[in-house]
């Protein structure tokens, strides 16, 4: 049967209808965006299983899915001091906010300890949240002839290079800082690095090491009164430990924590950024994460995105120049 004759009503119908349906495409495809996440969120720790830093995000991970509304998976991708997972995640992850990793200050540092570096913390991540950081200090053995830790520098000035300390290794926030103080005091010690803090920590106690800079590992000993606390290096006093004074306490203008955050590939849209870090703020100081928190004297070193991004640029420039002035390389 032949069809009927197409009437110019019906060729203008068709044409507002095709319209209406490219019209209505954009908009779809803006609610598809506004319902991020439409499935699991993973986050990239560069830490084994069952480390300090692993356990607090999945603390966050375990909490943050009733703002999100899907659940949020951990992958530990452990390897060259937390930067294993950094060239993936820059270069193979889409920015669509559902892969960000951790930041932490190896990331920042390394660039500059490197002659070829992979990656631009000013150019190549989209910043999302800042989390916690640690309580970094200096601890000796109850036993030890040093009450403070001015004595202990002293001595380091007296007999150079006599002193010793541990760290978990070569290039950690620990070393560059007591590097840095002897650099500003002229003290000189004797830098003896560890595969982990727990080895660093059983030299100290062994007595092959006279004291250990690192995050508080050294805590329990010092409450059960096997050692003794003689700085802490961040900004201000820690309650945990009242009487321990502060490096700028001392008349050394330096702190650090190590603080650490969330991080994506450049590029993320700034509405998804900002669902990710909404539901990791209100995790961060859930009752939940704050035990957490508390069990490894992790304080709270909140940063939004942008903020964060300010605080690891300032970082940036502190890391390249204090790598320069001592030096350093590890490849």
């Amino acid at each position: 049967m032949p069809s009927a004759p197409e009437t110019p009503g019906i060729r203008r119908r068709a044409a507002i209808g095709a319209l209406a349906a490219t019209l209505a495409a954009p908009s779809a495809s803006r609610g598809q965006a506004a319902r991020f996440p439409a499935h699991p969120v993973r986050v990239i720790v560069p830490w084994s299983a069952g480390s300090s830093s692993d356990v607090q995000i999945r603390s966050l991970a375990d909490v943050a899915p009733r703002t999100l509304g899907q659940p949020v998976i951990v992958e530990n991708r452990p390897g060259a001091s937390g930067t294993l997972h950094v060239v993936p995640l820059i270069r193979e992850t889409r920015p669509d906010g559902y892969t960000p990793g951790q930041m932490h200050l190896s990331i920042i540092r390394r660039p500059y300890l490197v002659r070829t570096p992979q990656w631009d913390v000013a150019t190549d991540f989209t910043y999302v949240i800042g989390l916690v950081g640690w309580v970094i200090g200096v601890a000796v053995r109850a036993d030890s002839p040093w009450q403070t830790f001015p004595e202990f520098v002293e001595a380091a000035k007296r007999e150079p290079g006599h002193r010793t300390y541990s760290t978990s290794g070569i290039a950690t926030t620990p070393h560059l800082i007591m590097e840095d103080i002897g650099a500003r005091t002229g003290a000189q010690f004797t830098h003896v690095p560890f595969r982990g803090s727990s080895e660093g920590l059983t030299a100290v106690l062994g007595g092959q090491v006279d004291a250990i800079a690192d995050a508080s590992v050294w805590a329990p000993h010092v409450q059960e009164g096997r050692m003794r606390a003689l700085c802490l290096f961040m900004p201000e006093r820690f309650p945990r430990f009242p009487a321990v004074p502060t490096l700028r306490e001392l008349g050394i203008d330096l702190s650090a924590t190590s603080a650490y955050g969330l991080v994506g590939p450049r590029g993320i849209d700034p509405g998804t950024v900002r669902v990710l870090h909404d539901a990791f703020k209100a995790a961060l100081f859930d009752p939940a994460t704050e035990r957490v928190r508390a069990q490894f004297d992790m304080p709270i070193v909140y940063l939004d995105g942008e903020a964060y991004r300010e605080a690891t640029l300032r970082q940036a420039e502190y890391e390249r120049a204090l790598v320069q002035r001592l030096g350093l390389r590890i490849e």
